[in-house]
């Protein structure tokens, strides 16, 4: 008898995929983890799930898997894929007790996904006019595509989803907008599809944010839009790189527009240093850059970006009193899961408060994903084997005016 209620009671204390595993795994992986998603292998069903059971425990108890790089305490993200102490002790119960189905009744539904679009049908989809060829072999490729929007007048975007149409080549994307035809003419000048390198004039509009495998296209808060002006072009700049053979390349962007027109317009400020040469062996070599808010304003995303000797990123705000308000860390930096980060609630940065950053860099052998043997020279450049570091901060300021003061004290602090 007492065997008997043993065994009720260990049964009735199980962890089952139907009740436990698969609200986890439907909430945290399916946006990687689906058909036709950047993810290598699909988690849609319970034979999926059993048939890499150990492999999904060491990920997650490891936090390799989900993928989710700002550590905890620095920020509150929308979207954010961490999972909890208790979902990864699940996880290894599950696993450790035989990887049991359940009752098919308790399995939860799954998240809708719109087959790419994840906000639902765009408001307008434009396309590259033609697909580019990627070089079997060779060094990585930046390529700038000039998509005309048709805009006959002026219009407010609330957000932006680019998608590859071969992510076996495309590691991330950015968004510019061209109010000019400084791009247009460096497109006619360049042979072939699009122009090389990064365009000054491509910035004229300002930016729409970008892509990089597992970023989801996120909304604008409430009342807040990006101004597109008729007549500007969309400049989508492409890191390409080869996959062993020839590989084309035709991307698309989606545009959802502001069904009213905002109270404030959003716009990207570039926090960055150029001035990196970092010697071979250095296994710590460190950047640091701030910058003064000449006025008040609202931080409302954040997006690091460095290429593949960066190890740690730290981005902070330092009011006038001394107070420290943390932005974002990264401790283990991953340079093929480069995310931009939305807050849940937007971050007032006051006139006179000190937005900091500090990246760290491994020059070093020891660093796994160093692309020289031996190590060498490293420099600013636009090549994964030279470095960057850069923090994009997605802000709102109260004025036009307030954005421009903005501006020019990035500039002046780079200087």
């Amino acid at each position: 008898m007492i065997a008997l209620i043993a065994l009720c009671l260990a049964q009735g204390d199980s962890v089952t995929w139907t009740r436990d595993v698969a609200p986890i795994v439907y909430e945290n992986c399916l946006s990687c983890h689906r058909d036709g998603e950047v993810a290598p292998f699909a988690l849609e069903t319970y034979a999926d799930v059993k048939k890499r059971a150990r492999q999904i425990e060491l990920a997650t108890r490891l936090r390799l898997m989900p993928v989710w790089k700002p550590e905890p305490g620095w920020g509150d993200f929308v979207g954010a894929r961490r999972l909890t102490d208790a979902q990864i002790a699940t996880i290894k119960r599950w696993v450790d007790g035989g990887c049991v189905e359940g009752d098919p009744a308790h399995l939860p539904r799954k998240s809708a996904f719109n087959d790419g679009w994840a906000l639902g049908t765009p408001d307008l989809v434009v396309r590259m006019p033609e697909a580019f060829t990627v070089p079997a072999e060779g060094r990585d490729v930046y390529r700038n595509f000039v998509l005309p929007l048709g805009l006959k007048q002026d219009r407010h975007v609330r957000a932006a989803q680019y998608r590859p149409s071969n992510r076996r080549v495309v590691h991330h994307a950015l968004l510019f907008l061209d109010a000019t035809d400084g791009s247009r003419r460096r497109d006619e000048q360049d042979t072939g599809p699009g122009f090389s390198g990064f365009s000054p004039s491509a910035v004229s509009g300002g930016g729409l944010g970008g892509w990089a495998p597992g970023a989801e296209a996120q909304p604008l808060p409430d009342g807040v839009g990006k101004l597109v002006k008729a007549g500007s072009d969309l400049i989508l700049q492409l890191h390409l790189h080869p996959s062993g053979k020839e590989e084309k390349e035709q991307s698309e962007v989606g545009l959802y527009f502001c069904r009213d027109a905002p109270s404030r317009q959003a716009a990207m400020l570039p926090l960055l240093e150029r001035r990196i040469d970092i010697p071979p062996g250095e296994k710590e070599y460190t950047i640091e850059r701030s910058f003064v808010a000449p006025v008040d304003f609202e931080l409302i995303g954040v997006a690091p970006h460095a290429h593949y000797l960066a190890r740690t990123m730290k981005v902070w705000m330092t009011d006038a009193r001394g107070k420290e308000t943390p932005l974002l860390w990264i401790k283990d930096w991953d340079f093929d899961w480069q995310g931009q980060y939305r807050y849940r609630e937007p971050v007032r940065v006051p006139k006179g408060a000190r937005v900091s950053m500090v990246f760290t860099y491994d020059n070093s052998a020891d660093n796994p994903r160093n692309p020289a043997r031996p190590p060498a020279r490293v420099r600013w450049g636009e090549q994964t084997s030279d470095e960057m570091a850069i923090t994009f901060l997605q802000i709102v300021p109260a004025s036009q005016s307030d954005l421009l003061r903005l501006v020019a004290a990035a500039l002046v602090r780079r200087r």
